[in-house]
């Protein structure tokens, strides 16, 4: 018993190096912060509005509207999105054990991607009553309920007798992936061409519809999710030993697992229904980290949730730059940014991986 718990607490050095690492990531999510409001389509910058208050002028009526109703929303609803991402990531590649799980695995992105492409095809084919219920939401909605449904259709599949699957669960993830992404070409096929490119620009992702309604709307449930995530790290720990390990320091496996993926569901969920589809951030931030500051989940899920957020906030403030005034799909700056990062890692520990 207590060479297990020398295995799950981490060296002296390497939990001085999470803890400073933990705050270096605060700092970089500050500088993130102000950068996201400092830049935009318009000449408005916060330094501007700063210097406005500091002498005691009034902000004009557009200023206000660009801080407080634009960039504020959608730095707020970046750092959510962001954090769910990693967070879940994190949660999944721990659960699973293997370090190329993202939240994808429990069917989350693929059924929030068909839910999304029968709202945008089908919507029109909606009743009156049902369309004005849910106005502009309807994507949002849909893609929301499509990931939480695949999630719940998966589970089932996967649990018998009380006791869930890890590996039953990957291997449904992708059926279920492959189903969806059938029906979701089926969808696509039929589409028209304005269907088409709101479709495109979906599957990419972006922050450019970011409000309040939608922070509000998804906020309460991403944190909660990521308040139970944050909960999993000793369990997490003690599931890298093993099943049988885990269970004998103490630790419920099948309720740590139950937890994990109604979390990883919740938070994935809704910031996909906000968003879009956003890559790389729930599969390279953990790596990042773990090569940073080691394995143990007690600070590897909380400084995920920071450095995800510094991340996407980033990768935001680059979408908005590069081409403005126009803007980029921020899925596309996550990929050029993730891709090469995560082929550096690869690269990195091939001889752990041939082995």
């Amino acid at each position: 018993m207590a060479m297990i718990s020398e295995l799950q607490a981490p060296p002296r050095d390497r939990l001085s190096r999470a803890r400073t690492l933990h705050w270096a990531l605060v700092g970089l999510l500050a500088v993130c912060s102000l950068a996201s409001l400092q830049v935009g389509a318009t000449d408005i910058t916060l330094t501007t509005l700063l210097g406005k208050l500091a002498t005691g002028e009034t902000l004009g009526r557009m200023e206000r509207v660009v801080l407080l109703d634009i960039r504020l929303p959608r730095l707020a609803l970046g750092a959510l999105v962001g954090a769910a991402l990693a967070v879940s990531g994190a949660a999944m590649q721990g659960l699973f054990r293997n370090p190329l799980a993202d939240p994808g695995i429990v069917g989350v992105g693929a059924g929030a991607g068909l839910g999304a492409i029968l709202a945008i095809v089908l919507g029109a084919l909606l009743p009156a009553w049902a369309v004005g219920t849910v106005g502009n939401q309807l994507v949002p909605v849909a893609a929301f309920l499509g990931g939480w449904g695949s999630t719940i259709l998966l589970y089932r599949v996967s649990t018998r007798g009380g006791r869930t699957s890890v590996a039953t669960m990957l291997l449904a993830g992708i059926a279920l992936g492959a189903l969806a992404g059938a029906l979701s070409g089926i969808l696509v096929y039929i589409a028209d061409d304005t269907q088409l490119r709101d479709l495109t620009f979906w599957g990419l992702g972006s922050l450019a519809g970011a409000s309040w309604a939608k922070v509000l709307a998804a906020g309460p449930l991403i944190a909660l999710s990521l308040g139970a995530a944050l909960m999993l790290g000793r369990g997490l720990n003690g599931l890298a030993l093993g099943e049988a390990t885990a269970a004998h320091i103490g630790i419920d496996v099948q309720r740590m697992k139950n937890i994990a993926i109604l979390a990883v569901a919740g938070a994935t969920g809704a910031a996909v229904a906000v968003s879009g589809g956003i890559g790389f951030i729930g599969i390279v931030v953990p790596h990042l980290l773990r090569l940073a500051s080691g394995p143990d989940h007690r600070a590897l899920l909380l400084n995920s949730a920071l450095l995800g957020a510094s991340l996407l906030i980033l990768a935001d403030v680059i979408a908005r730059v590069v081409i403005a005034p126009a803007e980029l799909p921020i899925g596309i700056v996550t990929a050029v940014l993730g891709a090469p990062v995560f082929l550096w890692i690869l690269l990195r520990r091939r001889g752990l991986v041939d082995t």
